[in-house]
């Protein structure tokens, strides 16, 4: 241990961690009822199939920690050091619904029981709105009703909807409403559907340690080279776990994006406005969660640019306090470091 971890701002900045999961018994019996009922796609299957059963120590864990909104959660923020957290109903939301009308109903009920957990810890909770993409006009209302009667922040949608993407045209009222609201959009990852996931379960590689990076950088993708930011330049996408490697591709991406629109090779690559080195330093935000990595931060922070990224920790399902330390070792100076804790959550969910 290098240092003592504590609250309150000692080091010169407070600690904002922005991609906090929580569960409700609802959500988690539904998703279980469709992989019993062998409707669940197969990367349902395979997270909740683990998480949903194992009585192993990681799975007890995460159970019971996504379930509390309360001392335990605290707890686990006061040992790690963490001021603030910024909390969503954790994947896949209600996105493995086939029913409207249960999804609706899932995440109202989340979205009221977030909003109490945030009222009774207002100084340590802040909510992202969870909605229904199954039906796209009730969840624009959703994010009406998020901000302007539960105070919420912003919304997380977990990356496809039964295999289809925000870019497409049935989703746009979700978009349109993100944009004139100005809620920041977080894209978080779901396992990928059953025309992506290929062998990856049987390798072993279907989730956070593969999958997810791969078919959320896909989804963020699809919003980059579709024309999504020149129809809405103002709307703001957030993407987690290092920006899902986008920073890392983005010179390939940009270059062979270009040399496709000019190829006239894909019908649906039509020339943008900008560049994508454009869109992700004005329209892609990024957090760390889940990559305590510092030559991963720096690279976001080289690429993107300082006030884009920010802290993260992935509770429950990454929780390592050692990791908060090692980010306040980085090397990178005070003012990125106050940035990347505090400031940029700030300012980008209005805090």
């Amino acid at each position: 241990m290098t240092h003592e971890l504590k609250t309150g701002g000692d080091r010169g900045y407070l600690r904002i961690a922005t991609e906090e999961a929580f569960a409700t018994q609802e959500q988690l019996d539904a998703i279980m009822r469709l992989v019993r009922e062998g409707r669940a796609d197969e990367g349902t299957v395979s997270l909740w199939g683990f998480y949903g059963t194992s009585a192993s120590e990681r799975t007890t864990f995460i159970r019971e920690r996504l379930l509390d909104l309360g001392e335990l959660r605290l707890q686990a923020m006061d040992d790690a050091g963490i001021d603030k957290a910024v909390l969503a109903l954790t994947s896949p939301g209600t996105q493995s619904m086939h029913d409207p009308e249960e999804a609706r109903r899932i995440a109202r009920n989340a979205n009221d029981r977030l909003k109490d957990a945030c009222e009774k810890h207002p100084d340590r909770f802040y909510g992202m709105i969870a909605i229904a993409p199954l039906d796209p006009e009730w969840s624009a209302e959703e994010l009406r009703r998020g901000k302007e009667e539960l105070g919420f922040h912003g919304v997380q949608v977990n990356s496809h909807t039964h295999g289809h993407y925000l870019d497409e045209e049935q989703f746009d009222p979700i978009l349109r409403a993100c944009a004139d609201l100005d809620l920041p959009l977080y894209i978080h990852p779901q396992g990928p559907p059953d025309g992506m996931i290929g062998t990856m379960v049987e390798a072993g590689l279907d989730g956070a340690v593969f999958g997810f990076g791969v078919e959320t950088a896909f989804h963020g993708l699809r919003m980059l080279t579709t024309g999504v930011f020149d129809r809405y330049p103002g709307l703001q996408m957030m993407l987690g776990h290092g920006c899902e490697a986008i920073p890392y591709w983005i010179y390939r991406h940009d270059y062979m994006h270009r040399a496709g629109v000019r190829s006239n090779r894909y019908p649906r690559l039509k020339p943008l406005q900008h560049d994508l080195f454009h869109y992700l330093r004005n329209n892609v935000l990024a957090t760390n969660s889940g990559m305590a990595f510092e030559p991963a931060i720096k690279l976001m922070i080289e690429v993107m640019g300082e006030d884009r990224v920010m802290y993260a920790m992935d509770y429950p399902y990454q929780y390592l306090p050692d990791e908060v330390r090692w980010m306040d070792d980085m090397d990178i100076s005070a003012e990125q470091k106050k940035k990347f804790f505090q400031t940029n959550a700030e300012r980008w969910f209005k805090l």
